[in-house]
Parts: C-alpha cells; structure tokens; sequence
C-alpha cells in the first residue's frame, strides 16, 4: 500500500459541534441473555448491576477495571439486536446543543437505573436510523485493579557494551530498568512472571464499534458535520468513491485514539464489531485461550491491523454479534495526516491467520 496523505483542515462550523470527549459504553439486546452473560464473564467484563431480574426485560450492566461506571448493557430481549454506543460530552450545553442543533436528537433524559447516572441525549443517525447516546454528569468509578508494566527486553534496551554507555542511558529508563541494568549481570536478567496465568483478560475500556451504512457520504457528512469526529483513514474503492473511513476524537493537540468510530458502506446496516481494550499482549493471548478453552467461537485472530496498527483477537459472541480485544494501538492529534488508499483485503492486516470471509459482511 502507498496511500497518499491529506492534511486535516479545520471545518468553518466547528465552534457549533457537539464536542466529544470519550466513547463511553454500548447497548446490546439479547434473546440467549444467560448464555451471553457467561460469555461476557468470560470475555474480561464484570457485573456491576441487575435491573428487573425473572423479567422479559431483564437487564445487566458491566464494567471494565477502569474508570468508566460501565461499559456494556445487555437486556433480555426476543431478538438480537444493537442498541448504538454513547459518548461522554464535554459540557451540558453539549446536551443541549445537540436537543436544538440535530433533527434527530431526543430531549435530554435522566439515565436514573445506570451505574454512575448522569444525563443523556439520543441521536439517530438520519439515513440508517442506528443510534448514538451522548451523555454526561456520570460519576466515574475509582480503580481498583493494578497491572504491573513488564519491562521488555528489546534488541538494544540492554545491548551497550560498557558500564559508560549504559550509565548514559539510565536517565532514559525507568527505575525497575535501572534496578535491572545495575544487578551484577546486567546483561542477563529475569522478568516476573504474570500475574494472572489463566483466567479471562479483563477488559479496560470500549476502544471503538464500527457499522456498515447503506450511504457511506451523507453518513460521513452528518457524523463529521454535527461532531467534532474526524477521520482518520478513509478507504476508497476502484473507482476511487470514498466508502470506508476510520474515525477519531478532534481533541486538538491531545493525542487519542486512532479510531473510536468506523463505518463502511454496505447494502444493509448493520453493527460489524464493538472493540475493547486489554492490558497488554501477554493478558490478551491468555485470554485467547482462555476463550478456546471455554469453546467460544473465535472470528479472527490474534494479528495485527495495519490502519490503527492495533494487535487484535476477534469473537463471536452467542448472539453471533462480533466483539474485540485489543492492544497497542495508534494515537493521533490534529496535526496527523489524513490517509488515504484503495479498499483490499491486504490492507486489512500485516500478520495473523488468514481473513475470514465472514469478516469482510
């Protein structure tokens, strides 16, 4: 691939945009609600509450190890579906903004039975009608679980030859690297093993969801028009026809996510995935097996992308909906280029088991 670079230019309205600060949490129903819970246990996410238990509507939020009240709701319900992601807003007035500036936006509503509350807003999206939620006044969760960053022995961390050059270097390494460089040895040494050798990988925060639109411009259009969403690659087909982009938060100089919001054109709308971030490589392969283990069905992977480069591991869930761990993915700011390159299924990965075929619906 040599895709051709674009420089991000500011929109005339973007004083007007509802600003986003965070993806937050999605919403699924599902008619085998049990068999899901088991899944989503084993998938890394916690339970946190249970709303009208024996009920048709029955419902469970869940959440990851870090700050957010919740990540995923799932509902009893007679069929599958996808109830759309929700954005944290920068300010009430964001609340406000989208009730009076967006056609399709609800009235403001009180998320009274969710974990950490708050306030919320419905938009729908005016060509597929899926939804997005924008909320805000939740109250964050503290923290509990800590993860001890590895230190990897990469070709030449530790490959200087004297005492001098690896004194110059200690300013650069962080104090368990300079313990390490400093043993009697330093050119041999032993990492702690995991802490969690078997077991699910718990899951740390919603990284992104992604759809397939029947209209991929007015979509791009009214998502990039009323949102402070910007792409980051855009995919285009033969006839050069722009019909797959990668979006991110414009947060100005602050670096985010590569993507929290992608879409491709299709001929039904539809949820392709919704991601979800892990700890690191070594937690997300134990959770992979861990999964094979369970007799989950696994989608694709583990590989690496190449848009966003993140290393990914690909499920299906018992309602069939595809979820995602993933790791180590790209962070951009304002003053990244935009890509720009032709649609294939090479682009798609630079390692990993062959693409499905299933993955490309």
């Amino acid at each position: 691939m040599s895709p051709s670079a674009i420089t991000p230019l500011a929109s005339p309205g973007d004083s007007e945009k509802v600003v986003l600060v965070r993806i937050a949490h999605v919403y699924y129903t599902h008619a085998g609600f049990e068999r899901e819970h088991q899944f989503l246990t084993d998938f890394g996410f916690t339970e946190v509450s249970r709303l009208n238990v024996g009920k048709s509507n029955e419902t469970i939020y869940y959440r990851g190890y870090g700050t957010e009240p919740w990540l995923y709701c799932s509902t009893k319900g007679e069929e599958d579906a996808f109830g759309g992601a929700a954005f944290v807003v920068e300010s009430r007035k964001d609340l406000e903004l989208a009730t009076r500036a967006i056609p399709t936006a609800s009235e403001i509503w009180e998320m009274k039975d969710a974990p950490g509350g708050g306030e919320c807003v419905t938009v729908k999206d005016p060509v597929d009608g899926f939804k997005v939620h924008l909320v805000y006044g939740q109250v964050q969760r503290e923290a509990e679980e800590q993860h001890e960053q590895r230190v990897f022995n990469y070709v030449g961390a530790f490959s200087h030859t004297s005492d001098e050059e690896r004194a110059a270097d200690h300013g650069s390494f962080s104090s368990q690297q300079r313990s390490i460089a400093r043993s009697t040895n330093s050119n041999a040494w032993k990492k702690p093993p995991p802490s969690a050798p078997t077991g699910p990988s718990l899951v740390h925060k919603l990284g992104h969801f992604g759809l397939c639109v029947t209209n991929f411009a007015k979509t791009l259009n009214f998502w990039t028009s009323h949102f402070n969403l910007k792409p980051s690659d855009l995919l285009h087909d033969e006839e050069g026809r722009d019909i797959t982009s990668f979006l991110h938060l414009d947060r100005g100089l602050d670096f985010v996510d590569h993507h929290c919001f992608f879409f491709f054109e299709g001929p039904k709308m539809h949820v392709h995935h919704s991601s979800f971030e892990v700890f690191d490589f070594d937690t997300q392969v134990l959770g992979h097996d861990w999964l094979i283990k369970k007799g989950y069905e696994n989608c694709w992977g583990v590989g690496r992308h190449i848009l966003g480069s993140q290393i990914f591991d690909y499920w299906f869930d018992p309602s069939k909906f595809i979820v995602e761990h993933y790791v180590d993915g790209d962070l951009v700011n304002c003053e990244t280029p935009i890509t720009r390159d032709l649609a294939s299924a090479d682009g798609l990965y630079i390692w990993g088991p062959d693409l499905p075929p299933q993955f490309m619906e």
